[in-house]
């Protein structure tokens, strides 16, 4: 717990530095132009198949029935575009997850190591492929977990479990290749990530509560079409911020501990 603190506090404190704070600047630009483009061509049709199947399967009375069940009615004028929000989330997840990992991690993982391990050998366990197929692998995990759990978003109590153990697992799969590529070798890398699986979990848990943000407003576009490209650029720009944030406190994390298990294996 001492360690999860520690490593805490440090991302916390390297979130703000400017050269941090600017490694948000150019996925953001990317992502926006992703999902302008990806919306502007096929939100509308997405939206249209979920009309077509609601009124061919009497889909309106059952979501009027399930949303009366749990007091919320008031959602049923707009289930069909939050139905198109919620399935593109994922997506949307990803692509800020991989923008992260592919232009942000290794900028983080030199900040971090060149100011408080400077010593720590690199063995390059990992590599740039590696890092992109565990993503993707992870993220089709991911999307069919999401899909499945998807009735528990009409339930507030569970929605708030599952989500961001979701988030968790997502984030703990992903980040620690990236944390570990340039300085474990793929051993150590799987001794710890096995060792210390609960403590990896709970920090991307928490950084999945932090989702829990970014992920209502994006949803939130679906009650004002007016507004939602606004929503949808600072959505995109918030996921932004707490991958970068996480992956601060993975890679302070696992430095440590890598650190520790080195000099375990020295004692020896």
């Amino acid at each position: 717990m001492n360690d999860i603190i520690r490593s805490w506090a440090k991302a916390l404190t390297a979130q703000f530095h400017y050269k941090i704070f600017l490694l948000t600047a150019l996925p953001f630009v990317l992502s926006v132009l992703l999902w302008g483009v990806a919306m502007w061509w096929g939100l509308q049709s997405l939206i249209d198949a979920i009309q077509a199947y609601f009124i061919d399967h009497d889909g309106f009375a059952l979501a009027g029935h399930v949303l009366g069940m749990v007091g919320l009615i008031a959602l049923k004028t707009v289930i069909v575009p939050l139905i198109a929000m919620w399935l593109l989330l994922p997506l949307m997840i990803v692509t800020s997850l991989l923008c992260i990992g592919v232009l942000a991690m290794p900028a983080i993982n030199r900040y971090v190591t060149r100011r408080d391990y400077p010593e720590l050998e690199k063995r390059h366990g990992g590599s740039l492929l590696g890092s992109f197929w565990r993503a993707i692998s992870s993220f089709i995990i991911f999307a069919v977990l999401w899909l499945i759990t998807l009735p528990l978003a009409l339930i507030p109590p569970l929605s708030l479990i599952a989500q961001p153990l979701l988030w968790g697992w997502l984030t703990y799969r992903v980040m620690v290749y990236d944390a570990l590529a340039e300085h474990a070798d793929a051993d150590e890398r799987d001794f710890l990530t096995q060792t210390y699986r609960l403590p990896l979990l709970a920090i991307g848990t928490i950084a999945g509560i932090f989702g829990a943000a970014p992920s209502l407003l994006w949803l939130g576009g679906a009650l004002s079409v007016v507004f939602f490209p606004v929503l949808a650029g600072i959505s995109v720009w918030l996921y932004l911020l707490v991958f970068v944030f996480t992956g601060l406190w993975f890679q302070y994390y696992c430095m440590a501990a890598l650190q520790r298990h080195r000099e375990r294996q020295l004692s020896k």
